[in-house]
């Protein structure tokens, strides 16, 4: 039976292992205040984290850093042709076993879906796995190296930009193959994992990737062992009961359209972010770090095409004053 000092401390170590990713430098003085505890007494806790190799220290003094400590680092090459199913079996899910089994289901779809796509479109000859477990997390890496997936929806859409393509891909429904692929693998990858990343050709889909790989493609995922998220959860939460559970609605991060800050300001660039959006039945458009959009590209959003596409719930989330003064303005028009 553990007693009430024990369960304390269990919470002040897991509460420093949860953040020390984004607190490498001041963990130590974070954990001190959100506890009310001295350094001496954080310094204990440390202490056991670096004995049990749950953490790693790096400098000293005030330049010391503390990461977590990976627990089991594995890499594998494989040719191209190999099925991501048996991938999975016999070489992913036994560095993963014994984690909780909503953690293995995402696992599970995330990983077979991007091994799947560097077999089916990558063209390349060689695809890599890494994988790293912490005492928080596992990270996984699939690396090939094909023409890159970027430059090979640029080409099939004829964009005049790769950008363009990280676009698409977010908005999801989107292949270069609709006899074999839906276009949703890597849309509800995306929001099951707590980071996910795609890198190709100096183009990032959401520039966290540590990996750098301008040649190909490389898929970088990243999910707590502690996740309490579900792929029933996310599959449902964009989908329509009403019409046989369709994968219905999207979220479109609206920033990606932009070429320079603070440019959306053309009928253009709107039509370009409005793109194949008449496919869902819930459009929201996402103003996460837009500063401000133009006039002509908000009537051409909450006004023209609105008015055209009156089946189509548009909504938007995120907006700023300055953003959201323009919306009321085409919709008011």
């Amino acid at each position: 039976m553990r007693t009430p000092t024990d369960a304390r401390g269990q919470e002040i170590r897991h509460f420093i292992l949860a953040r020390v990713d984004e607190h490498p430098h001041d963990i130590a003085q974070l954990t001190a205040r959100q506890f009310g505890l001295t350094r001496q007494a954080v310094n204990l806790h440390l202490q056991r984290l670096l004995a049990n190799s749950d953490l790693l220290r790096q400098g000293k003094t005030r330049r010391t850093r503390f990461f977590l400590a990976p627990k089991k680092a594995w890499r594998k090459y494989y040719a191209r042709k190999q099925s991501e199913s048996d991938v999975w079996e016999s070489d992913v899910l036994p560095q993963i076993s014994d984690l909780p089994d909503n953690a293995l289901d995402i696992w599970r779809y995330g990983f077979t879906e991007m091994f799947n796509n560097a077999v089916d479109h990558s063209s390349g000859t060689r695809i890599t796995v890494q994988l790293k477990r912490t005492a928080v997390n596992v990270e996984i890496a699939i690396i090939d190296n094909g023409v890159g997936i970027f430059k090979k929806i640029q080409r099939a859409m004829k964009f005049s930009n790769a950008r363009y393509a990280v676009l698409e891909l977010a908005k999801g429904k989107f292949t270069t193959d609709p006899a074999r692929h839906t276009g949703e693998g890597i849309f509800f990858t995306s929001k099951m994992l707590d980071a996910f990343d795609i890198s190709s050709g100096g183009v990032y889909f959401t520039s966290v990737s540590p990996l750098k790989n301008p040649k190909g493609t490389a898929v970088w995922m990243k999910l707590k062992n502690s996740s309490g998220r579900s792929r029933k959860k996310v599959f449902d939460a964009f989908a329509s009961p009403g019409n046989d559970y369709a994968f219905s609605k999207t979220v479109v991060p609206v920033k990606m359209a932009e070429q320079s800050p603070n440019d959306l300001i053309s009928r253009s660039q709107a039509k370009r972010l409005l793109l194949r959006i008449d496919r869902f039945r819930t459009v929201v458009l996402d103003f996460q770090n837009v500063n401000q959009i133009g006039q002509a590209f908000a009537d051409e959003i909450f006004r023209v095409f609105a008015r055209s596409h009156p089946g189509i719930d548009l909504q938007s989330r995120n907006t700023n004053e300055e953003v959201l003064k323009m919306i009321r303005r085409a919709q008011n028009a």
